[in-house]
């Protein structure tokens, strides 16, 4: 089983990302090197955070074995006395190899190539792959360059931060820095700024998260939300409405008075290969194919104007398309949740559709999901599940914050995780510390990575699922991912002292740790920033806790759903007409 296990999970964490990147991007219509990009950065990010309980189990069995070996009897010595009876031979110790162990020399390698290609994607290639995807150029040179002027100033700011501190370096005869400690540096410089938007993160998923299961527990809580997006969604559709309409005028009088043989006219002809197939036919050209460009004394837009009119066509036709995804999504689920609120009552313990779904379902869902299986579920089991998660992931939490806190404290150990995995490090059981380091750093990811899913910026960052997230944002969310997952391990080594850093022990270091260098060269960073930072997670917390971001933004005008605001009540009235006059 040497090894099986990491070929095992290389590949299942593979097709994990492969099936997210598919629910939230569309392999058709997209750019291949888009998805590439997307996939190959979830990809190294999930893979980092299943790998590294096999790692930290490695690293326990190594430590076992070095222990075995400098206690065991130097060869030729005499096994009589007092150094017989205070040493334990080999034989009897209870070091044995794991069922997941990873040869020596594997780990070391496989951390440096992700970790260095995760950097690459995040730091160099997506942001230009961005600014690539995003351009409205006609040519492959034309988009390269637009993206190498956009990334111009992002780049030279960091050659020039980077070049001020060389020649500090060189100027001061105090400082030798090597390779490897400039190495580091850069790490810790890129951890450092991972870390502090990590807590943020954190902080609002560990308490969002329980929340939101708790208040999906209550009876009506999801059909309000969800009259409220709809309030919400069908002002956002009627505004990409709009701006669709206004964008293909403009497309409609730039094909009039560009004729056939201008030089600009393949260009055009880009443009309306982009705008739907119903306002490609509305605006047929409507000319006379033979006149030519040049007999009337005309204005014609420059390239320039067109390449931002192309801009403008991509971006107008996704919005809207999404909206209109979206909104058939979002009936589909007010009214669902419309038939468990009446079934709740019934006393046939039978769930009744008021719509039945257009599409057949699977035979055998329908055999094991009966009516009857469903009301149970839907009316009564769901709610209790709900709860009782709810539960579970707030004491997770709790355990969370705690060992943020207190993680640094070494005598006592006062870090939960840190406790578990020692008493299991006392008896080998390398099964539970798998599973406990896996459940841990899954649970961090899930609020890290959560949060990442939920959160939008206006229109320029938004994860819609059902295909509907566009270029810019799949790219963003995996410069995001690269960026966090990194400090997002280290900090669980931390809490659970696997980093020697933190432990202040002369042990053996995880692979994952080595790769990252000492951080003594920066020790205002290690023994400050590393240490007390994450305890802000608990005022994060509690702002999160008393929901004082949501009132901020409404108190700015954008408007979130909050049960005892009277801007809500109005929208969810209003979204609840909506739905009504669908039907």
């Amino acid at each position: 089983m040497s090894g099986a296990a990491l070929g095992l999970e290389i590949v299942f964490v593979f097709f994990l990302a492969l099936f997210l990147l598919h629910r939230y991007g569309d392999f058709k219509k997209q750019h291949r090197l888009v998805i590439v990009g997307t996939l190959l950065a979830w990809y190294l990010c999930f893979l980092i955070v299943f790998i590294l309980p096999l790692d930290v189990s490695t690293t326990i069995y190594n430590r076992c074995k070095h222990a075995a070996a400098n206690s065991s009897p130097p060869e030729g010595s005499n096994m009589t006395g007092l150094y017989a009876t205070a040493t334990p031979v080999p034989s009897q110790h209870p070091c044995f190899k794991p069922w997941s162990y990873i040869p020596d020399g594997i780990m070391p390698i496989f951390w440096r190539v992700v970790y260095w290609t995760s950097q690459f994607l995040t730091w160099i290639l997506l942001p230009f792959m961005q600014s690539y995807a995003r351009s409205g150029g006609f040519s492959i040179t034309g988009k390269i360059k637009t993206a190498l002027i956009e990334n111009a100033i992002y780049y030279g700011t960091y050659l020039l931060i980077f070049g001020a501190f060389l020649i500090y370096v060189a100027v001061n005869p105090h400082l030798h820095l090597e390779w490897n400690q400039l190495q580091t540096i850069g790490i810790a410089a890129a951890n450092t700024w991972g870390l502090f938007l990590l807590v943020l993160l954190l902080g609002y998923g560990l308490v969002e998260i329980p929340r939101s299961y708790w208040n999906g527990a209550k009876r009506g809580y999801l059909l309000m939300k969800t009259y409220f997006k709809a309030a919400k969604l069908m002002t956002e559709k009627a505004d990409a409405e709009e701006t669709l309409e206004d964008v293909m005028e403009e497309v409609r009088k730039v094909n009039e008075s560009i004729k056939y043989n201008h030089p600009l006219r393949k260009c055009v002809d880009t443009i309306l290969k982009k705008c739907p197939i119903e306002y490609q036919e509305k605006m047929g050209r409507n000319m006379d194919d033979y006149e030519d460009f040049d007999e009337k004394h005309n204005t014609y837009p420059s390239e320039k104007s067109l390449v931002k009119l192309h801009k403008q066509v991509i971006y107008s036709v996704q919005r809207h398309r999404r909206t209109q995804v979206q909104w058939q999504i979002l009936l589909e689920q007010a009214f669902y949740l419309e038939d468990v609120a009446k079934n709740e009552t019934s006393a046939t313990c039978q769930f009744v559709h008021t719509f039945q779904s257009p599409e057949p379902e699977n035979r055998f869902i329908q055999y094991f999901y009966n009516p009857t299986v469903e009301w149970y579920w839907e009316c009564l089991l769901r709610p209790w599940f709900y709860r009782v998660l709810a539960v579970v992931l707030s004491i997770f939490s709790v355990i969370v914050v705690w060992s943020e806190c207190t993680f640094f404290s070494t005598r006592p150990v006062l870090s939960l995780f840190a406790v578990f995995i020692q008493l299991a490090e006392k008896t080998y059981n390398y099964i539970y510390i798998e599973i406990a380091c896996f459940l841990s750093i899954f649970f961090l990811s899930i609020c890290v990575y959560s949060t990442v899913f939920r959160i939008r910026v206006f229109n320029y960052y938004y994860l819609a699922s059902h295909h509907q997230t566009d270029a810019y944002s799949l790219l963003f969310s995996g410069m995001l991912f690269c960026r966090l997952t990194p400090p997002l391990c280290l900090n669980f080594l931390g809490l659970t002292h696997m980093d020697s850093s933190i432990s202040h022990q002369n042990t053996q270091p995880t692979a994952y740790t080595s790769i990252m260098g000492s951080m003594k060269v920066l020790s205002f960073i290690a023994d400050g920033f590393y240490i007390y930072y994450p305890m802000l997670v608990v005022i994060l917390c509690i702002a999160t806790y008393f929901s004082l971001g949501t009132r901020c933004l409404n108190l700015l005008g954008f408007q979130q759903f909050m049960g005892d605001n009277d801007m809500t009540s109005d929208l969810v009235d209003e979204g609840k007409e909506l739905i009504r006059r669908v039907i």
